[in-house]
Formats: C-alpha cells, structure tokens, sequence
C-alpha cells in the first residue's frame, strides 16, 4: 500500500509538472490588415510568440469592433491565459472586458488605448506616447519651414480611435508657437493608402488644384502614400511642391524618401506583443505586476536615413 501511494504522489507531481510547463495559449484580437504597419505588427507577434514558446491565436477583426468583442467572447469561452487586444476604437469595451475579468483573464492592450472608468478590466497596455508622436511630426514641419507661411492638410486615422485623436492633438500642440503653420483641411482617411489617396484627391481640388497646400500630414504612412499619389496625379511634386511627413515608419515610405517624395516619417516599432508577452511570463511567475504603460520608442527618420530603415525592414512582413 505504501509503494502505491508513492507511485501515485509521483505520478500526480509528474502530471502538475506536465501541467505547469504547459505552453501558454494568448488570444490576440487583432484590427486587421489595413496598413503595412499592420500586417508587420502581426507577423512579428507570431515570431515574438514563437521564441517563447507561446501559442498564439489570431482573429483578424477587419477593422470593426463587433467582430473583435465576438473574437474576445470565443476566447474567453477557450479559457485561454490572456487576451491581447489591438482596439480599433477607444470606447464600448467596457461589457466584454468585465467578462474576461469575471474569467479571470489578463487583458493587454497593444498599440492603442481605450476609455473606460474602471482601469481595473486590462491589465497593461504597450504602446507609444501617440501624442508625443504627433509632436515630433508638427516641431519638424515648423522647423522646416522656418518662418515661412504653410498651410497644412491633415489626413486623421480611423474616427474614435485613440491613435487617431491623439495624433492630431500632439500635432496641434506642436503648431501653437507657429502662428504661421495652419491646418486648413482635416479629413478621415481610416489609415488606408485608397481612402488617403481620395480624401488628398478632395483637398487638392478644392485648395486651387493644390497651389494652396505648403505640407500634407498623415496619421500613417499608407495614407501618406496614397497622397503621394494624389500629389502627382495632379501634376504637383511630392516632397518639394507639397512636403509630407507622416507616422509609422513603413517600407514603402522609406522608397519615397529615396525617390525625394517623402520628407518625414516618425518610426513606430511593430514589436508591440514581445513586451507584453514578458509581462505576462513574469506574472504567471511569480505574480509580478507589469506597469500600466509599457511605453515603447518612437524616432524621427528623415531620408538620410532611409537606406538603412528600409534594408532593416523590408523582410518584416510589411
């Protein structure tokens, strides 16, 4: 009898040990695949999550939020360790994240941030300082310009999305001590080269075919390259006669730096999940908790630079 309970206490030790060392499973509701950035953002996930070991579920939401609460709902009904969200919009989570809570489900934000009155429903967000990002983009066109007047047309990210909103205020902010940098058109262009190409289309026509724009501002790259389209559709010269600085820091802007068709990108990093994955080891660990803000860097790069950006990412996934 005594053997036999020593064989079942080894056995059951065997069977936690098997059980601990188990891999993590993460559910990462993902926006979709609407900009280059994007679609690196991903496939660096599955990378980041492949060298520890991580079992990554991807649902690709195709940029509506119904489908990422449907993503999250299926996750928590799988049990899996954690829910990793890239919310398309700041608001409206407040009922699916008490759920994942209620499962006792960590939420990490990526990229973007949201609004709810309990910050208690996710347990980190990893993101830049898109504000900041903003502003590194407005003080190079002020300095750029040095003096002179400029009239700027805006092209905003998604509606309600915090990237968005925040982009054009640290943009703003920047613009108050130059009277002589303007924002005199504003528009969505849902961070998509066609919707950017269209709504630059728009303003051109309606500012003398152009002649009355001095720099167009872009929330991302991909509508900074459908605008670079529109510029010379309308027989204008991108990065001379119009300037363009825009945010992200995708390949393809990178070429239009070195074609002289692009003056500025602020470079975001793609590698949101790898911090958030570490977070997550170490609270399963040892009960660690991460900081709510896991700020991750933001560069300005000009084309001096450009070479180098594009060698380092044009295999990335973008």
């Amino acid at each position: 009898m005594y053997k036999r309970l020593l064989l079942a206490a080894a056995v059951a030790t065997a069977f936690c040990g098997a059980a601990h060392a188990a891999p993590l499973v993460v559910g990462f509701s993902q926006i979709g695949s609407e900009s280059g950035w994007r679609s690196a953002e991903t496939k660096v996930a599955k990378l980041e999550a492949q060298k520890r070991g991580i079992t990554l579920k991807i649902a690709d939401a195709q940029q509506k939020q119904e489908n990422q609460i449907k993503a999250i709902r299926s996750f928590i009904a799988q049990g899996v360790d954690a829910i990793f969200i890239a919310p398309v919009v700041a608001t409206g989570w407040a009922p699916v994240l008490t759920e994942a809570k209620e499962a006792k489900i960590p939420v990490f934000l990526l990229d973007r941030t949201i609004e709810v009155s309990d910050p208690t429903l996710y347990t980190a967000a990893v993101a830049s300082d898109s504000v900041h990002e903003g502003k590194v983009a407005g003080d190079w066109l002020v300095k750029e310009v040095a003096g002179k007047p400029c009239n700027v047309v805006e092209l905003q990210g998604t509606v309600g999305a915090s990237v968005a909103l925040n982009r054009k205020q640290g943009f703003a902010d920047a613009l108050k001590a130059a009277p002589n940098v303007k924002i005199i058109r504003s528009q969505s262009g849902d961070f998509t080269r066609s919707k950017g190409k269209e709504v630059m289309e728009s303003f051109i026509k309606a500012e003398q075919n152009g002649k009355n724009i001095c720099a167009v501002y872009a929330h991302n790259d991909d509508m900074a390259i459908g605008a670079i389209q529109a510029i010379k559709e309308a027989g204008l010269k991108p990065g001379s006669q119009i300037k363009v600085v825009s945010i992200d820091g995708v390949p393809d802007i990178y070429k239009a730096m070195l074609n002289g068709e692009s003056n500025a990108s602020v470079e975001l990093t793609p590698n949101m999940a790898g911090p958030a994955f570490d977070a997550l080891i170490k609270m399963k660990k040892d009960g660690t908790q991460p900081p709510k803000f896991i700020q991750t860097q933001s560069t300005l790069v000009l084309p001096d630079a450009a070479q180098k950006e594009y060698d380092m990412k044009k295999d990335m996934g973008y």
